[in-house]
């Protein structure tokens, strides 16, 4: 048995650690993962050697490199298989919710902002599902499951970025900044409860670090988000929330890739 602990820079949101879980899935020589989300390592029990493990996880491309890799007499595994699904399970709920909540009410208050936001949650919602239904199936299901997931989600990000473009070129009324500033607060906290009950599962103490929060790019955007509604306020005009609503569709985009890389 070996012991082996890899950086992974790019690794920063909960959504990706379930990617990684779900790329190494099939590796037979794997015993146990143990995310570290805070310090960007993951460390891997594991039979053999951990050549074809990294090589999953440069197919990711999340900036992987080897930190070390020692033997070990054993490890203790604990089972908690049905905790973790019940997690996936709370976490996916939530998502969904403010990807509901923040839809309506981005074309409702005419924010691009609030609307690319909520793909980001959905995005989310897509992984934590993905998490939990390909579990048990064949690789060729998972492999389907991924492939569809990613597709759907570029689709969503292309259109998003081409109304962003018309409206960038078009006549547009100014978004309502109240509703962008508050929406994005509450799906802001929505995260923030997402990502303490992830870390809270993985440490019996059970605290949360400033560092855990504003470390994940999902509160970034929605910080990006309440910062354009500012703007949107002081300029009254509809450009900083088309200028954030392009970044966040980006982003959404590259999800989507890295969601396609499950599939191959």
């Amino acid at each position: 048995m070996h012991k082996t602990t890899f950086k992974i820079s790019k690794m920063d949101c909960p959504s990706e650690e379930q990617l990684i879980r779900m790329k190494l899935d099939d590796l037979t020589n794997i015993s146990s993962l143990d995310f570290d989300i805070t310090g960007r390592k993951l460390t891997v029990f594991h039979s053999g050697g951990y050549d074809q493990i990294f090589q999953r996880l440069d197919d990711l491309k999340f900036d992987t490199s080897l930190s070390d890799s020692i033997p070990v007499e054993s490890f203790v595994q604990s089972s908690t298989t049905g905790k973790e699904r019940k997690l996936l399970w709370q976490v996916l709920v939530i998502n969904f919710l403010f990807f509901m909540l923040e839809i309506s009410t981005g074309f409702i208050a005419n924010s691009m902002g609030l609307v690319a936001d909520s793909l980001d949650m959905l995005a989310d919602s897509i992984v934590y599902g993905l998490a939990l239904f390909a579990v048990g199936g064949t690789m060729a299901l998972k492999k389907n499951i991924a492939k569809a997931a990613g597709y759907f989600q570029l689709i969503l990000a292309v259109l998003g970025l081409a109304e962003v473009i018309r409206r960038f070129i078009g006549i547009e009324p100014v978004p309502a900044f109240q509703t962008m500033i508050v929406i994005s607060f509450l799906a802001l906290t929505g995260n923030a409860v997402s990502l303490f009950l992830l870390q809270k599962s993985k440490s019996k103490e059970a605290h949360m670090q400033a560092s855990m929060i504003f470390t994940s790019n999902d509160v970034i955007v929605n910080l990006g988000v309440i910062i354009a509604g500012g703007f949107v306020f002081l300029t009254n005009s509809k450009y900083p929330d088309l200028v954030i609503g392009m970044i966040v569709f980006f982003i959404v985009g590259k999800g989507a890739f890295k969601i396609l890389k499950l599939s191959v």
